[in-house]
């Protein structure tokens, strides 16, 4: 099982840091007690600028979640074909040899799903095998990932696409004036990435790393640290001060565990893939794993770049390594994300 390559996807509508929060201290004028704490917020959060599914200015208009899910399907598919056509081409590859398409996405829904949408605009395989995964949240680019490679380890002749699209800037509740959507607004932006994953038997010559193994990990009683409440008004965020801390006592447990089913330690792996989070997160991670300032740089650049895309965005440090930061051949590797649940999964890589 490898990965044959990795393709990003973004709106046209790129605005800086300061130009998203001028708009949104505009918008929440009226509120000027909380100005402070939003300013403070979007300075705070290590990201340059980000990218929006829909110029600043339409926001406003947007009054009810099922224009924003109308939004999310509209931008879903044209990125979703973008990704996808991409990393097709970056693997030498046509839309035919796809036998299975995952999708994940935790901030618009559809039905028909996003992938038979695709099937229709791409003129994808009417056998294909179509996997849409809702509610896993950021940690969903590394779980779609691990089932990716489950289904060409079942079928080692053929070859899967897993896409995430997430569109966070869709789910910013207007009348939130929370800490959690303040921060919320500061760090999520928009955007999608396609993996082409290929079966040993498959006679495609990958240019990516072989996945090894995968494994993921639930921490009961934790649903109130990450996720959506969700109402009327669409997805209001739901972001505990506890997140930095479940890592710390979780993370370092299972990642010894599972690089010890293979015969390996944190010391033998020579390239990390981290989620960006966000500061505290990736703060918490480097800690809890006692990793080097530069084991997290890509992890870092990416978050500057565009902001955190849930689940997109560990695929888009997935991207930036293979393309700008390859490790030496025979490298081990650990692509990991955190999400809802809370939850972890950890895959091993091998370059």
């Amino acid at each position: 099982m490898h990965i044959s390559a990795v393709a990003s996807a973004f709106p046209e509508n790129y605005y800086t840091q300061q130009q998203i929060l001028d708009e949104l201290a505009s918008y929440w004028s009226e509120q000027s007690d909380r100005l402070p704490v939003l300013n403070r917020f979007h300075h705070r959060v290590g990201v340059d600028g980000r990218y929006l599914a829909l110029p600043i200015g339409e926001y406003r208009a947007m009054a009810r979640w099922g224009q924003a899910n109308d939004v999310w399907i509209r931008v879903a598919e044209r990125l979703g074909e973008r990704a996808i056509r991409c990393a097709l081409q970056r693997a030498g590859l046509s839309s035919e040899a796809i036998s299975a398409l995952i999708t994940v996405s935790v901030t618009g829904i559809a039905s028909p799903s996003l992938d038979a949408r695709l099937v229709n605009i791409m003129g994808l395989p009417t056998n294909i095998r179509r996997i849409p995964i809702f509610g896993l949240g950021c940690v969903a680019g590394a779980a779609g990932l691990a089932q990716a490679a489950e289904y060409v380890r079942a079928y080692p002749d053929r070859l899967a696409v897993l896409l995430s699209v997430e569109l966070c800037s869709l789910t910013w509740q207007r009348e939130d004036l929370s800490v959690a959507n303040l921060i919320a607004s500061g760090l999520f932006g928009d955007g999608a990435a396609a993996v082409v994953v290929s079966g040993s038997e498959s006679g495609h010559a990958a240019d990516g790393p072989e996945i090894i193994a995968s494994q993921s990990s639930f921490y009961p009683g934790t649903e109130d640290v990450m996720g959506w409440d969700i109402s009327e008004k669409g997805f209001q965020i739901v972001l505990s001060p506890d997140v930095p801390r479940v890592i710390k006592e979780n993370l370092p447990r299972d990642m010894d565990s599972f690089l010890a089913g293979h015969g390996l330690k944190r010391k033998d792996i020579g390239s990390w893939v981290l989620h960006t989070g966000g500061p505290k997160v990736l703060q918490a991670t480097a800690e809890a794993l006692e990793l080097p300032e530069e084991a997290c740089a890509a992890s870092w650049d990416c978050l500057r770049r565009v902001g955190n895309l849930s689940s997109t965005s560990v695929l888009l440090v997935l991207e930036d390594v293979l393309l700008n930061r390859r490790p030496a051949p025979g490298t081990y590797g650990i692509l990991a994300a955190m999400g809802p649940g809370f939850c972890s999964e950890l895959v091993l890589l091998r370059w």
